[in-house]
């Protein structure tokens, strides 16, 4: 029977998105998990009502949180993803020559799910170059150390399980667990929705490491469609691709879009300055 499903986003912000069917319910030891067949955006994962990702538009926040830190790397060999169930970032990783990616995700119901019931998303998991772990990605981090050229940091927003992914003390295990050179970068939310939480994140990983900074893109089905993701580096630059570098196939992405995606409006860069007002 067809309904509409409605996410209270932000506070007097809710979002309603026709759906066809729900393909698979299921409750997990962290969170209700429901892939639903929509109208407009396909196969949509939500968690505990509030949207991941959908097959429509998840080449967009995809392609942002892996191409930005992997084209400025200039030989990228090991990645982690802690978090990224759905498989996405995955696949978008495994677009470069990378040797071997680690996936880190606490809820094994969310691979599970995504293997099912959302193949063009979760295609690559078992790639035999990904080493999948389920369990708590912060005591993984922590036993890491000199081990990836990349970590992407796809979680959940800051709240129930992925909570202590946006904290000091995880981000300083982060930076042990990077090679001398390598950089990650965390999804950090909406900056005109959640200024606070972006600006809060920006300012522990510029204390944290050498270079820093905050990008922007679009995800249509995430609060206003204004996407920021807050990058750490250790010795790259990370506002242009290393050495012109390109990315087949991404639908999204470009060499053009990196460079921009780094040109902040000034209500942005005013976050990032400390003033969120």
């Amino acid at each position: 029977m067809e309904y509409w499903f409605t996410e209270n986003q932000a506070a007097g912000l809710r979002v309603s998105i026709q759906v066809e069917g729900v393909l698979e319910r299921c409750k997990t030891p962290y969170q209700e998990a429901v892939v639903s067949r929509t109208a407009r955006f396909g196969g949509m994962l939500t968690l505990d009502n509030v949207i991941q990702t959908t097959e429509r538009d998840e080449f967009m926040y995809h392609e942002m949180i892996c191409h930005v830190p992997m084209c400025s790397h200039p030989a990228p060999r090991r990645a982690l993803v802690v978090g990224g169930g759905d498989g996405g970032s995955v696949r978008e990783i495994l677009k470069h020559p990378v040797e071997r990616v680690d996936l880190v995700e606490i809820d094994e119901k969310v691979l599970d799910l995504a293997r099912r019931n959302l193949p063009s998303i979760s295609c690559k998991l078992d790639d035999p170059r990904v080493t999948v772990t389920i369990g708590d990605g912060i005591e993984f981090v922590k036993s890491a150390n000199d081990a990836y050229d990349v970590i992407v940091v796809d979680s959940t927003d800051p709240v129930g399980p992925a909570v202590g992914l946006f904290g000091e003390e995880f981000l300083r295990a982060i930076k042990r667990a990077l090679r001398g050179d390598g950089l990650f970068v965390a999804q950090t939310g909406s900056p005109f929705y959640f200024p606070d939480e972006v600006g809060r994140v920006f300012g522990c990983v510029k204390g944290i490491f050498p270079k820093s900074g905050v990008y922007l893109g679009c995800v249509p089905t995430y609060p206003g469609g204004m996407w920021s993701y807050t990058i750490g580096s250790m010795a790259h630059e990370f506002t242009t691709p290393a050495g012109g570098r390109t990315v087949p196939g991404t639908k999204y992405y470009s060499p053009e879009i990196h460079r921009a995606a780094f040109r902040l409006p000034p209500f942005v860069e005013r976050i990032l300055e400390g003033d969120a007002d």
